[in-house]
């Protein structure tokens, strides 16, 4: 049975690790994003936005998993789907055409240039956020 969240954090426990692995991977994406954006944005401009993209996302995402409520948790299910969609259809688009993206981005090859990180955080994230549901108003 899901454990009820009656708005209380969900940087509890496991929460903590999830949320500083999502803080991590932001960092790292928009830091990546942004200097290959400033740097060598005619190589691959598509790729290099998907990566500022994917950034911003896990940006969101850590902020919607340590808000409270109802309103931060829809947030939190919205990002972390939206990710997990992205990572799905860039990794597969990466592998049967890898011309769409001559370089990688943080969601190419199912996040294999990040350890395969991408692919799985999502998945943990919705089983997270499913176990800390906040109680439905009556």
């Amino acid at each position: 049975m899901p454990m009820a969240n009656n708005g209380s954090s969900r940087a509890v426990g496991a929460g903590r690790v999830l949320i500083a692995v999502y803080a991590i991977l932001a960092l790292a994406a928009v830091a990546r994003s942004g200097f290959q954006i400033a740097t060598k944005f005619d190589t691959a401009p598509v790729a290099y936005l998907l990566s500022a993209l994917a950034g911003v996302v896990y940006v969101l995402a850590t902020i919607a998993l340590l808000g409270r409520g109802t309103t931060w948790y829809r947030v939190a299910w919205g990002t972390i789907v939206f990710e997990f969609i992205g990572v799905v259809v860039v990794g597969a688009l990466s592998l049967f055409d890898a011309a769409l993206f001559p370089a990688d981005t943080v969601w190419s090859y199912f996040g294999r240039g990040y350890g395969f990180i991408p692919l799985v955080l999502p998945v943990l994230g919705m089983l997270w956020l499913r176990k800390t549901r906040p109680p439905r108003a009556a």
